[in-house]
């Protein structure tokens, strides 16, 4: 199908995950995220999202690609997942047909994918099914393909072989926690959810971003990718098979006063597709203003 990696593990409740995650959400770490909130008892069981669950099948598959990210601050950095099509239709796709050979191949089977929704913790599944640890930084990360990929997966009704965790090799380093423009990685592996530039560009939904963090933003319009550039697994990053996660425009490169010239309709046309449509024609607005001041402070 073209995945990059793939492992099983048994469904099962999550327990030790949902502890930490009810955790985090008491400290308000999801900001304005409150769909977080929501159904928290289905992340910690899968068999009650999909009943007769017994299996679930974790899919790595690599959005790395050639080409940096503007040096310039008067250009507008998009997140490199985002420099193409939208990931959740493509990798839905590929995982209906993954299902369709496992019900040709192996016998009856039933299933329902997840593509970074519903309540379910994908990190924690793709780390019990071998695929890798959970970094510092709380993004997944595996020897071989570094952490440029998404993460899907498949809940089956069938018994499989099921792979094994791997050990943590993050160690002593801290490059993520350092780098982090606005300290949002409050203590390692947790993530103060609110203080992150994606959260910042893509969920948070008012007006304005507290001028505290704003001028930490920098040229980023659409998400961050600091911590995994910093990330010494990343030169292990494999390039992405998929196409249309290829980079199809020099749009990561465009400056920022072209992105402010922008109407409605043109954002619209240019991101057709694209997951920069989730913040909307205001968010991305409110995105390169903001962007345009930092900017403007650098030049002073």
């Amino acid at each position: 199908m073209g995945f990059d990696a793939c492992g099983v593990a048994r469904a099962e409740t999550l327990d030790r995950e949902a502890a930490r995650l009810e955790e985090w959400l008491e400290r308000g770490f999801n900001g304005t995220m409150n769909w977080m909130e929501e159904n928290a008892h289905l992340r910690a069981d899968p068999r009650l999202l999909f009943p007769g669950a017994r299996s679930i099948v974790s899919v790595l598959q690599s959005y790395h690609q050639e080409g940096d990210q503007p040096e310039d601050p008067a250009a507008g950095r998009i997140s490199r997942y985002a420099w193409n099509k939208d990931y959740h239709r493509i990798l839905r796709k590929k995982l209906s047909r993954l299902l369709q050979w496992m019900d040709a191949h192996i016998g009856p089977v039933k299933g329902r994918a997840f593509v970074d929704s519903a309540p379910f913790m994908d990190k924690a599944w793709a780390q019990r099914a071998g695929l890798g640890w959970i970094g510092k930084h709380s993004n997944l990360i595996s020897t071989e393909h570094g952490s440029y990929f998404f993460i899907a997966e498949l809940i089956v009704d069938i018994e499989l072989s099921y792979d094994q965790p791997v050990l943590d090799h993050c160690g002593s380093c801290t490059r993520c926690i350092d780098a982090c423009p606005t300290q949002a990685i409050v203590q390692p592996y947790v993530v103060d959810g609110s203080r992150c530039i994606s959260y910042l560009t893509i969920e948070h939904r008012e007006d304005d971003i507290d001028p505290e963090l704003q001028s930490q933003t920098g040229n980023w319009i659409f998400g961050c990718d600091v911590c995994q550039e910093v990330c010494p697994w990343n030169k292990f990053s494999t390039p992405t098979t998929e196409e249309r996660f290829r980079l199809a425009d020099n749009r990561h490169q465009t400056r920022l006063a072209d992105w402010a010239e922008m109407d409605e309709q043109e954002f619209e046309d240019v991101f057709a597709g694209s997951a920069v449509k989730r913040t909307g024609y205001s968010g991305f607005q409110r995105n390169v203003r903001v962007a345009l001041m930092n900017a403007g402070e650098r030049h002073t």
